[in-house]
């Protein structure tokens, strides 16, 4: 392994710490420069003691550090990503800048374990940047990495304050959900055994929904002006149309089929976890407090959380069942499963897609007539729209390692998918001139329907 190998290693191996380092900046805002420095010190000196530890350990434990590796990023990055979340949805009031030592600390270990495996492949792939001694090689490859890995930390720090301190609270959510996310991706890239998330098709199909979200939420920086109550039917109803063609042709039916050639013995299975579906959304509606935009439904127990925030948990509980279901579909389609089209895939992510963007939108504006700046309701709006590729991730890798769960598992997102269609058509129903929602209902309906059968 040459200097250039290293050079790239270092580079890569940088990543996460990079991706941290921009929450760091997204949580903090103002940051000084001895802030910049200390962060990059910290990320930097552990991305390249690690390496030197696994190279020192040699291949004795390399099956253990592999093992626990994964867990330990994963509890690190969940607990400061929870607290992150958790401080930008309680009442506001003066953070502290979190460079404390315990913070950094937990930060810095949790973004470098996996950099042990690395110093264990020194042993394997001998280093050979100067003409020296093995030894004196990989303190210089460990050196590189953390010089590197503390110039690229410090810009992501630069990068996350300057969004940081525009949008604080928005920023803190959208932080800690990616915590959240890189320590998920952590474990389950662990206990992936099938190696589902090498397939490039899975992850891409796991990020379409969020970039209908994107783009929904960005519409709110060109619509300077509410919607008209007939435009909000349309597009709820286009919505809506869209979901309950999803759930029925691409969950239930083909659910249905995947019990047997027998329909009369598998429609017991699925309508059992279609009401086990519906059950479940029902809980998550009465246990997470929430509001309906642009209505005065409130749901959930009583909470001293902000309006602003119970919308968006009201579009984090929607958007639950739309993970599992996209996570069920890749999942059969990585695993080639017969009775389900290969193309159904690729059509529900459009579909989530496609009836992300009004909702998005929706709640976007709701937020900014709530009084809520422009950026920090268009960050609120696209951190809605997390739970898809989050939740997709797990039940690609749940139903891969347990493949007999499919039918079930799409029975009861359809289920929960008819639950929450119907909750979001009473905003059709209940307007005089309803004919615009209606008919956009029927046409989502029916696009989505053309696309999973064509």
């Amino acid at each position: 392994m040459g200097l250039f190998e290293v050079l790239l290693l270092a580079v890569g191996l940088a990543m996460d710490a990079f991706a941290v380092s921009i929450c760091k900046g997204l949580a903090v805002g103002k940051v000084s420069k001895k802030e910049y420095l200390l962060c990059g010190i910290w990320f930097g000196t552990f991305q390249g003691v690690m390496p030197l530890i696994g190279y020192l350990v040699g291949s004795n434990f390399v099956k253990l550090i592999s093992m626990i590796a994964p867990w330990v990023a994963f509890i690190l990055l969940s607990l400061i990503g929870g607290n992150m979340i958790k401080e930008a949805l309680g009442p506001d009031e003066e953070v502290s800048p979190g460079f404390d030592v315990k913070t950094m600390f937990m930060m810095a270990v949790a973004t470098s374990i996996d950099a042990l495996a690395v110093g264990i492949t020194f042993v394997a792939v001998p280093v050979e940047i100067i003409d020296s001694g093995s030894l004196i090689n990989v303190v210089i490859a460990v050196i590189i990495i953390g010089v590197i890995t503390c110039i690229i930390s410090m810009a992501g720090v630069k990068i996350g304050s300057v969004f940081g301190d525009r949008y604080k609270a928005g920023s803190e959510i959208m932080g800690g959900t990616i915590l959240l996310f890189i320590g998920f991706r952590a474990l389950i890239t662990h206990l992936d055994n099938a190696n589902t998330l090498s397939d490039t098709e899975t992850i891409f199909g796991m990020l379409i929904p969020l970039i209908g979200t994107l783009l929904g939420s960005l519409i709110i920086y060109a619509q300077k002006a509410q919607l008209s109550d007939k435009m909000r039917a349309v597009l709820v109803g286009f919505s809506s149309g869209i979901m309950l063609s999803a759930a029925v042709w691409g969950m239930i039916e083909p659910a249905v089929e995947g019990f047997g050639t027998d329909v009369h013995k598998g429609i017991i299975p699925v309508t059992i976890c279609f009401c086990v579906g519906v059950i479940f959304q029902i809980l998550l509606d009465k246990f997470i407090p929430h509001i309906h935009v642009y209505s005065d439904i409130t749901e959930g127990p009583e909470s001293k959380l902000s309006p602003k925030i119970k919308a968006v948990l009201k579009e984090v509980i929607h958007h639950v069942p739309e993970g599992i279901a996209l996570g069920t579909i890749y999942a059969a389609h990585f695993m080639k499963t017969e009775w389900i089209s290969s193309s159904v895939a690729l059509v529900l992510a459009i579909a989530i897609a496609l009836q992300n963007i009004p909702e998005a939108l929706n709640v976007s504006l709701w937020l900014r007539e709530a009084g809520t700046k422009t950026g920090k309701a268009f960050l609120m709006g696209v951190v809605s729209g997390a739970p898809i590729p989050l939740l997709g991730i797990i039940t690609v890798v749940l139903v891969v390692l347990f493949p007999g769960l499919l039918p079930y598992i799409m029975s009861v997102s359809g289920g929960a998918l008819v639950y929450t269609t119907i909750e979001e058509i009473p905003q059709i129903a209940l307007k005089q001139d309803n004919d615009r929602g209606a008919l956009s209902f029927a046409v989502g309906f029916a696009i989505v329907m053309l696309m999973i059968f064509l």
